[in-house]
C-alpha cells in the first residue's frame, strides 16, 4: 500500500516565489518516491505541493473543511484543480486539521502560521513522524525551540532539512525501517538537522499512557 505524506503549510499571506518553488519540489519528490500527497485542499504552499505531485504523476487527496464543492470554492476560496480526490469533511478549518493528520502516515511542515502550528501539535501529540522544511518562513525555524520546551512523551520523531528531496528520503527511510511499528515502541527520538542531533525526552514504552 502506498504511504500517504501530508503537506501542511501556509495557504495565504504573500508567500514568496522561492517558497512556492520549494513546495512544488516537495510535492514532486513525494510522488517520485511512490507516495500519495495529502493536503488541506487549500491554496498557497499545499497547492503548489499538489501541483508538483501531479506533474510527477502522483496522486493527490485534498481534505476540505467544506460540506460541498460549492462551499469549498465559494466560502473557503479553495481550489479543486491539481487534486484527484476531495473529501468534504464539513468540519471547518480547525476540525479539518485532525482529519489531515490522521489521514497521513507522515506529516511535512512547510512555512505556516497558527493553523499549521495546530497541525504540527496534533501530529506531535499523536506520535507521527514529522518533517520540517527549513528556510520556508513561518513557524519552520521555531519548531526546534518549541520541541525543547514541550517535554512530552508521545513517540513522535522530527526531522528537518532545507532540501525537500533529502527530507522526504530521510522520512521514508526511517518510517519503513522503524516508525511503521508504531510510535509507542520507540525508546527515544531525536531532532535532526544535517549532522546535528538534539536528544529529546523518552517516548512512552508500550502500554504507557501520556
Amino acid at each position: 500500500m502506498q504511504l500517504k505524506i501530508g503537506v501542511m503549510g501556509s495557504a495565504s499571506g504573500g508567500i514568496p516565489g522561492k517558497y512556492l518553488k520549494t513546495a512544488y519540489k516537495l510535492g514532486r519528490s513525494i510522488a517520485q518516491n511512490g507516495c500519495i500527497t495529502i493536503t488541506g485542499a487549500c491554496p498557497g504552499l499545499p497547492l503548489h505541493a499538489a501541483m508538483g505531485a501531479k506533474d510527477a504523476g502522483g496522486m493527490v487527496v485534498g481534505i476540505s473543511p467544506a460540506l460541498s464543492e460549492w462551499e469549498h470554492v465559494n466560502r473557503y476560496h479553495s481550489p479543486v484543480e491539481h487534486h484527484d480526490l476531495l473529501i468534504y469533511t464539513g468540519s471547518g478549518l480547525m476540525g479539518r486539521e485532525v482529519v489531515n493528520i490522521r489521514t497521513s502516515d507522515i506529516v511535512v511542515i512547510i512555512g505556516g502560521r497558527s493553523g499549521t502550528l495546530g497541525e504540527f501539535s496534533i501530529a506531535y501529540d499523536e506520535g507521527k513522524l514529522i518533517g520540517v522544511v527549513l528556510g520556508t518562513g513561518g513557524i519552520t525555524s521555531e519548531i526546534k525551540y518549541i520541541l525543547r520546551v514541550i517535554k512530552k512523551k508521545t513517540g513522535s520523531k522530527v526531522f528537518h532539512d532545507e532540501d525537500p528531496e533529502t527530507l522526504v528520503r530521510s522520512l521514508l527511510s526511517y518510517y519503513t525501517s522503524k516508525h511503521f511499528m508504531r510510535p509507542s515502541v520507540h525508546t527515544h527520538f531525536v531532532v535532526q538537522n544535517n549532522s546535528h542531533e538534539l536528544e529529546q525526552p523518552q517516548a512512552p514504552e508500550r502500554g504507557e499512557h501520556v
